[in-house]
């Protein structure tokens, strides 16, 4: 599979990105690599790796005692912050959600 450089403006216009015509062909370049690169991952023979359900190791039992080598925080119920003290602190505010200026024009 490869991609075309229709592909390529496609994919600048969902990024929402400005490509120059000198910059497509290095896109195109880079996302046929990136395709050729998983091709060759494809190829590897996974059976006998397990797969993994999480990319950092979770602290075992014995790790929980060390508070040095703890990952996690404890998972602990406390209270939310009041919505009346936190919408007095924003700028803009409708009295129930924050007001933010729009940032994506189409």
């Amino acid at each position: 599979m490869s991609v075309s450089e229709r592909d390529v403006e496609r994919v600048a216009e969902l990024a929402n990105l400005e490509l120059t015509s000198s910059e497509k062909p290095g896109m195109l370049r880079d996302l046929n690599s990136v395709l050729d690169y998983f091709a060759q991952l494809n190829e590897l023979d996974t059976t006998s790796v397990t797969p993994m359900t999480q990319v950092a190791d979770l602290p075992t039992e014995s790790d929980k005692a060390d508070a040095a080598t703890q990952h996690l925080r404890s998972d602990e119920v406390a209270p939310s912050l009041l919505r009346e003290s936190v919408l007095a602190a924003a700028p803009d505010t409708d009295g129930v959600f924050f007001k933010v200026p729009k940032v994506i024009e189409r």
